[in-house]
């Protein structure tokens, strides 16, 4: 009995310790992340917290995995977000199909006007949401509340763009069957294609979703977002704060609805034939399994990819617009904008000038913590892409490169390396074919126009280009056929960047896909050719006639 006693006692100061043990790593563990340390503490203005749901139908939820997100600043835990099982991912896109039914019977303006109001609480959350931005992704403070803004902007532009859409009235002429002569009327008609499946890449976690998600709401769409498995907190942050405007619309908040998740989800949208449209923003290599899945189904994908854009300068160029354009467009964001200028084409008349110049203004780029406003470059979002960057320099090497400025990996906390300056590489080397998403720069020395241009043009990738110079002539060849091939041809200016009011996109590897301004409203609407007779007659073509 006595024995039976100890053993009791014993079996529970057991249990007790390996509980306290439990409850004790918890705590520790909850302590160490940023969201619950006091300069963090303008996280939960967000509606953020330790463990956040990473589904949203109308509905929050998330009962599959648990993944921490983490600062690349610091590589410490931030917060964890539950991401969205299977079963949940067939439920929330039932809500967004279900949700559409009473998106679409919206007069587009009053749509429109639901879009305005989402702007407007981009706006009041401008600041804390860059922030987030900046810590969660790494971009330097100034660029996540830019990013921001690039949603509020194409808010704006979407307004205006609800009381515009719409298709021509046609002179009626058609002949094959029956003669629309007198009494007929031919127009176009554009509808929503209905739901938007929209997949978005770590390097602009809020605006390439704002670009897709305020012109597919206004044309009558609903959006189902997945973001990128290591911005799960921006994605769930934004979220919160367009779900509070269709709540107080009393909307179905499937209408804009999300789930953060892998590899699975992203398969599931491409592979579904609930989901009419896909966009995707990420890698070439992804981004073509992803046009196969849905080119199998036949359904409709929009597609912005890689970029191995160039900036090309002439002999005439004014320097004092090359070097800062250079500079900026190559290390900013890190070197991870698929618009980032990765080749420098410089005529050899100048090419030793410049490179002395770009090199020096590279040493004077101030480096440091994103959220810190003198900051101008901050670490690489992931460990894996330093390990990327030194793989490329070392390959540099190997195919004839010389390090002209970094090359190394910082001493310091956190994912950073040098900005890099490499020189000597022929203009079709493998690793200046290659899209490597780092702050490389390839400064290539050409001597002809004929040679520039077909450099720009002999990479896979067709994104953003650019050429200084003050040859009016050279500029027309260059926006021509013959020049750049190019979705985006700029001229004194450099490659990153874009404009709301522009269609952006590229072409050859980089998918062909527009978003944002001019007709990019197209890709979310199906189109209709509508004949309609009015009269009382059915006068049939090529002479034919039923007695």
């Amino acid at each position: 009995m006595q024995r039976c006693f100890t053993l009791t006692i014993v079996r529970h100061w057991a249990l007790r310790k390996k509980l306290l043990t439990i409850s004790y790593q918890q705590s520790a563990a909850m302590s160490t992340l940023l969201i619950n340390q006091p300069k963090y503490a303008w996280l939960k203005e967000l509606g953020l917290s330790e463990d956040n749901d990473g589904v949203y139908n109308g509905n929050w939820g998330g009962k599959g995995e648990v993944i921490t997100s983490y600062c690349p600043a610091n590589n410490e835990p931030i917060a964890r977000v539950r991401q969205a099982t299977m079963a949940e991912y067939e439920e929330t896109v039932q809500k967004s199909r279900d949700a559409w039914k009473v998106w679409a019977d919206i007069p587009a303006p009053k749509r429109g006007e639901i879009v305005r109001q989402i702007g407007d609480a981009l706006r009041k959350k401008i600041k804390v949401l860059g922030s987030l931005v900046s810590l969660e992704m790494g971009k330097i403070y100034v660029e996540g509340v830019g990013e921001v803004q690039e949603y509020v902007d194409v808010c704006d532009y979407a307004v205006g763009l609800s009381r515009m859409i719409g298709g021509p009235v046609l002179p009626s002429e058609s002949k094959c069957f029956v003669d629309t002569g007198p009494g007929h009327a031919l127009i176009e008609m554009w509808n929503p294609v209905g739901l938007v499946g929209i997949i978005t890449a770590f390097n602009f976690p809020v605006a390439v979703y704002g670009w897709n998600n305020a012109i597919a709401l206004i044309c009558g769409n609903v959006c189902l977002w997945k973001g990128a498995p290591t911005t799960p907190l921006t994605s769930v942050a934004v979220t919160k704060i367009v779900a509070e405007v269709l709540e107080q619309n009393n909307l179905p908040g499937a209408i804009c609805s999300m789930t953060c998740g892998g590899a699975d989800i992203g398969t599931a949208m491409s592979k579904d034939e609930r989901v009419d449209l896909v966009s995707f923003t990420g890698s070439t290599q992804v981004g073509k399994m992803v046009a196969m899945m849905v080119q199998e189904r036949f359904g409709r994908n929009l597609l912005e990819l890689g970029g191995n854009n160039a900036i090309i300068v002439f002999e005439d160029a004014d320097l004092n617009l090359v070097v800062p354009s250079a500079v900026f467009a190559s290390v900013g964001t890190a070197g991870q904008r698929c618009t980032t200028t990765r080749r420098l084409m410089l005529h050899g008349s100048i090419h030793d000038v410049v490179v002395e110049r770009v090199a020096k203004a590279y040493k004077q780029v101030r480096i440091g913590d994103p959220w810190d406003p003198s900051t101008m470059y901050g670490p690489l979002h992931t460990k894996q892409a330093v390990d990327q960057y030194l793989a490329a320099i070392e390959q540099a090497k190997q195919q004839g490169g010389t390090v002209v400025c970094g090359g190394k990996v910082m001493e310091r906390p956190g994912n950073y390396v040098e900005p890099t300056i490499i020189t000597g590489l022929a203009h079709d080397a493998p690793i200046v074919h290659t899209e490597t998403f780092v702050p490389i720069l390839y400064v290539l020395k050409f001597q002809t126009e004929e040679e520039a241009f077909a450099w720009n043009n002999e990479v896979k990738q067709g994104l953003s280009s650019s050429i200084f110079t003050k040859d009016m002539g050279r500029v027309f060849r260059w926006l021509g056929p013959k020049g750049s091939d190019c979705g985006i041809v700029n001229v004194n200016i450099p490659t990153s960047g874009a404009e709301i009011g522009g269609a952006f996109g590229g072409e050859k590897h980089t998918g062909g896909g527009r978003e944002s301004g001019s007709d990019s409203w197209k890709q979310y609407m199906r189109r209709s050719t509508c004949t309609i007779n009015y009269s009382k007659d059915l006068p049939l073509a090529q002479g034919i006639k039923f007695e």
